[in-house]
């Protein structure tokens, strides 16, 4: 997605350990126009899956997944993070390492709002070694729920998360891929299909 690489380029900065900061728009500050953009694309490639809800992490995933929700016209879950004394009990749970926080978290779902059979589309801000796209494979498997995709906003493809996914046979659709941050600069995949 063309206006994507271009904001990351613009606004996104490179940090130490191969990590990528994009909170002026994405995690931290959101641009609504842009979530929009990213949301209608997300539906346009998924819009033959038979997607009946969408599932994402707190907190940088709900932006573009509410927005792919409002798209597709179907109901979004955002596994919680942190316990609540509303969320006690008949949960779907999973443990989820966060690399760029260094901690591990169990993310938890409320079983009504999953349930089996439905087909779910995984929607999340960042793709690199897949914890948290794993810990809603767990959840969904938990629900005998099908995944009917796994959208991801950015993904840094010369990290795991991406053959974790293909090894499980479920599709993939990245808005922006990157092959490296070389020269402390972003390359993305479609640079090598512009030529």
């Amino acid at each position: 997605m063309r206006e994507l690489e271009e904001r990351i380029l613009k606004d996104g900065r490179v940090l130490p350990g191969e990590v990528l900061k994009v909170d002026g728009f994405l995690n931290h500050q959101v641009d609504p126009d842009l979530m929009f953009a990213m949301g209608t694309e997300f539906a346009h490639r998924f819009q033959d899956a038979g997607v009946t809800k969408i599932l994402t992490v707190e907190s940088s995933g709900i932006a573009p997944a509410v927005m792919a929700g409002l798209a597709m016209h179907v109901p979004v879950v955002f596994a919680r993070k942190h316990k609540s004394v509303t969320l006690i009990d008949d949960l779907y749970t999973a443990e989820v390492y966060s690399y760029t926080k260094k901690t591990s978290n169990h993310i938890s779902i409320a079983k009504k709002f999953l349930q089996p059979g439905e087909k779910v589309l995984l929607i999340d801000d960042f793709l690199a070694n897949g914890q948290a796209v794993q810990g809603m494979f767990e959840i969904c498997d938990q629900a005998q729920a099908t995944i009917a995709g796994v959208g991801i906003v950015i993904e840094k493809v010369f990290q795991t998360g991406h053959q974790m996914i293909v090894d499980r046979g479920v599709r993939l659709e990245s808005l922006a891929q990157i092959t490296s941050f070389d020269g402390d600069r972003v390359h993305f995949a479609s640079e090598d299909t512009d030529a």
